[in-house]
Parts: structure tokens; sequence; C-alpha cells
């Protein structure tokens, strides 16, 4: 029997990779293919696991000390999501980065957090202000010291606080798409190193309208941010692709007042 001895093993397994007796039963065995799935999922976006790199499914599975069963609903949702290619011979890859997939979650993503910063702006009182204050204060610090991960979470938090005053079900979106948008957010930063002191004036933009509750700037301002990192990317990866989406984006979030951003 192999036992869950380290952090990254999720279940118990026999020698044989089978789950033990009852430990992937019901709501139980859910829960761990959902952990499973995470784990995956975060290395993918990390670029732990890169795009095109390979990952096959028994391996992963001895990696992360579960079995068979969890592993292939894991690999069911991540294909779902776009973020691997499955194949026949259960070697799946990791997707490259689809100029398509980052011009609609950018697109999408500066509708929304446009529209929930607009709302928020005026509900925020000064220990939310404060955390933000503190949310960057982190962010150029880990910048300096290359902590990206710890980086990613604060920036993370920092554009919750801007937009938390919408619904559970507009925040359960804005989350998946920060989630999804952190490669690409990555692959910025790797291309461009001048890309981490830009957006910390724009992150300071968009913190000083919100404490001068200056919806107009605190909308045009974050919404000009989100589209530098998106046609960045662009401009890096697939340089003939038009980002229609991220543009119409951007220019209905500003009333066409932003159409000369770029990379």
């Amino acid at each position: 029997m192999a036992a869950t001895a380290s952090a990254g093993n999720l279940t118990r397994t026999t020698d044989e990779g089978d789950p033990a007796p009852g430990a992937e039963e019901g709501a139980p065995g859910r829960r761990l293919a959902l952990d499973v799935h995470a784990k995956l999922r975060g290395m993918i976006l990390s670029g732990e696991l890169p795009p095109g790199s390979v990952v096959p499914q028994a391996k992963m599975a001895r990696v992360l000390g579960v079995s068979r069963t969890p592993m292939r609903e894991a690999f069911r949702l991540l294909q779902e999501e776009g973020l691997i290619e499955s194949r026949p011979d259960q070697r799946a890859r990791v997707r490259s980065v689809d100029p398509v997939d980052l011009d609609t979650v950018y697109g999408s993503r500066i509708t929304l957090e446009a529209l929930a910063a607009g709302i928020t702006v005026r509900t925020l009182d000064e220990a939310d202000l404060r955390r933000a204050r503190d949310m960057l204060d982190l962010m150029h610090a880990y910048s300096n010291e290359a902590r990206t991960e710890e980086w990613h979470a604060a920036h993370r938090e920092f554009h919750q606080i801007a937009t938390k005053a919408v619904g559970p079900d507009l925040q359960r979106i804005l989350a998946s798409l920060r989630e999804h948008s952190d490669r690409y957010i990555r692959l910025a930063q790797l291309g461009d190193p001048a890309s981490w002191s830009r957006a910390r004036k724009e992150h300071e933009e968009i913190l000083d309208a919100l404490v001068r509750i200056d919806e107009a700037t605190l909308v045009h301002t974050l919404a000009r941010h989100l589209a530098r990192t998106a046609l960045s990317v662009l401009a890096d990866i697939a340089p003939e692709y038009d980002p229609v989406t991220t543009r119409a984006a951007l220019s209905m979030a500003t009333g066409g007042q932003a159409a000369n951003v770029s990379a």
C-alpha cells in the first residue's frame, strides 16, 4: 500500500496503482478528482507544465500518488477547459497558446471587470483601500525578489478588491477569468521585463482612481491595463492576429477613447 507521505500525494493507492478500498467512492471520489484537477491546472497555468509538453496519465498518477480514476476525470475537466489536448494513447499534451482564446479571455475580462469596478468604486471603505494598498506594496516587494507565485496571489486579490461589490455569480466568472489570465500575464512578464514596472504604475493609477472615487478614470485605466497585457502577448506570439474582441471591449469600456493602446 502506498501512503500519502508527501504534500503532493492526494490519496492512498495500492502498490498496483489502484485505489485503496473506499478511497474513491461517492462524494470523496469526486472531491479527489477536483483536487487532482486543481493541482494539474495550477501546474499548467504556472508554466511548470509548459505549452506543448506531453502529460501521460499514468506518470502523473504516480507523481501525485493517486489512481487512474481521479486522474481520468481531472484530464477530462482540463480538456473541457481547453488546457490540454487528449490523445488516444492517453498521453495528453498541454495546448499551445491560442490567440483566439487569449483574445476571448481578455475581451470578456475587460467588459466584466470594468462593469464590476464601476459598481464597486463607491462602496469601498477605508479598510478595503488599505488592503488594496497592502497588496500593491506586496506586489512591488515580490517582483523585486522574483517571488512570482506570491506576486500573482497578491495581484488577484488586488483586482478582487476593486470589483468586490458585484454578486457571487459574477464574482465566480471574474475569478475564473483571472485564473485563466495568469498564464498570459506570465508570458508577458517573461517576454518583456519592463512589464513589471509598467504594471506597478498602472495598478497605482487604478488605486488612485478608487481612492478619489473617480469612476470614469478607473474604468478607462483598468480597461487599458488589461488590454495592454493581451496586446503585448499577442504581439509576441501571433503578431499577425487581429484581436478584434479585445479592441472592441476596450472601445466599449472607454467610449472609444483608448483605440491607441498598444503592446
